[in-house]
């Protein structure tokens, strides 16, 4: 079955309700705009149960099918918030929030769940329950945790949990998703390093921080390219360095972050442990000191194997079978769902968003032609997860 016609039909609508909420972008957990947005929507489709404030300002929808024999609920989960990015391309429902912009496509995925919603509201062709989840503050916030320990998944007495992100690249109208980790666990460190400050003109009376960041830089890549399984993905970043104030003195003090991506428990471990072990000791080879603050985020996203069949299966069924790629690469990008699929059995995968800009760029603007097949997906995966008798 392809793209539903009614969905195509309402595809116009959809797009102006992904438009209103690019143009009024909100960040982590203050969306408290587009969640009423979101609540009014919902309970304007006739949803049987809105709840509100879930995680601080997630919204759950409770749509419950034809029949109810089974005991069976479905979630389907996008995200609300946007970015602090100033947004520049041009386009006529442009932020008019300074420094905000929905740079990840986090207005798409709402709108295309909303559509989802009415859909099934209106249709109801399904045998059991499900629930739709908005959910705030993925970029760096934790929401999906938060609406977790919010009771998101005991309370609406949910099975199984759906994802689902746009990927710039990959054609409109093509799905992607695999079996296993598909998204990194995305960890950050901060390193201080303690010297002996002095004139930089006797560099011999003084214990020069800034040179032993520079050595701990380049051999915390050995951990990389020499301790890690070269069969096995990682990465680490020093993303900032700060020391001194004056051309001509050596500072005591020198400091850097940056972040580790990995797509394996275990991985993840012998990171950590690596940057806590090698850099004091590095820093102790030039008389000073290192002390380490490492801070564990996102885990890794990883899809169960039954639920990624029957997601690959959803995915086929609305796009073609030659649409949709069934072992995608994994990325190094993190993504709070991972709690979920911590939490339950589930899939993510990957909708086409076409040539556009890349995710978190301050010209990146989510394909509005993607609708009616993310629409679709979302109405086919609660239809055939919970099939009428």
């Amino acid at each position: 079955m392809p793209v539903l016609n009614r969905v195509a039909e309402n595809h116009s609508e959809i797009a102006e309700w992904r438009r209103d909420f690019h143009a009024h972008p909100e960040l982590l957990y203050d969306v408290h705009r587009t969640a009423a947005e979101v609540a009014s929507r919902l309970r304007d489709f006739g949803v049987d149960e809105v709840a509100t404030g879930i995680g601080r300002t997630g919204v759950v929808g409770v749509i419950r099918g034809r029949q109810t024999e089974s005991s069976k609920v479905i979630g389907l989960r996008a995200d609300m918030d946007a970015l602090p990015i100033v947004e520049r391309t041009g386009a006529p429902y442009a932020s008019t929030v300074p420094g905000k912009m929905h740079a990840c496509g986090h207005d798409g995925h709402t709108a295309m769940l909303l559509g989802a919603a009415r859909h099934l509201a209106e249709t109801r062709n399904f045998n059991g329950t499900v629930v739709v989840i908005f959910q705030p503050a993925e970029e760096g916030g934790g929401g999906g945790l938060a609406m977790i320990e919010d009771g998101l998944l005991d309370r609406f007495g949910i099975s199984e949990v759906y994802g689902m992100h746009n990927l710039p690249g990959l054609p409109v109208g093509r799905f992607a998703i695999r079996e296993g980790s598909i998204m990194a666990a995305t960890d950050e460190f901060r390193i201080e390093i303690e010297g002996q400050g002095g004139h930089a003109a006797m560099p011999h009376l003084a214990t020069d921080p800034v040179v032993v960041a520079a050595h701990i830089i380049t051999g915390l890549q050995t951990l990389v390219s020499r301790n890690v399984d070269p069969i096995r993905s990682a990465v680490l970043s020093i993303t900032t360095m700060e020391a001194g104030s004056a051309h001509n003195v050596i500072p005591t003090m020198a400091k850097l972050t940056g972040t580790v991506r990995t797509l394996d428990e275990a991985v993840r471990d012998q990171m950590q442990q690596g940057i806590e072990t090698l850099a004091p000791q590095l820093a102790r080879a030039f008389g000073a000191e290192a002390r380490i603050t490492y801070r564990r985020g996102y885990p890794v996203t990883v899809n169960a194997p039954r639920q990624t069949g029957f997601a690959l299966e959803v995915a086929r069924d609305v796009a073609g079978l030659d649409m949709v790629e069934a072992d995608v690469d994994p990325t190094m990008g993190g993504e709070d769902f991972a709690y979920m699929l911590n939490a339950r059995p589930g899939a993510y995968l990957f909708i086409g968003n076409g040539a556009s800009s890349d995710l978190h760029s301050d010209t990146y603007d989510f394909n509005d032609d993607a609708i009616p097949y993310g629409v679709s997906y979302w109405v086919r995966l609660a239809e055939m997860a919970l099939p009428l008798r």
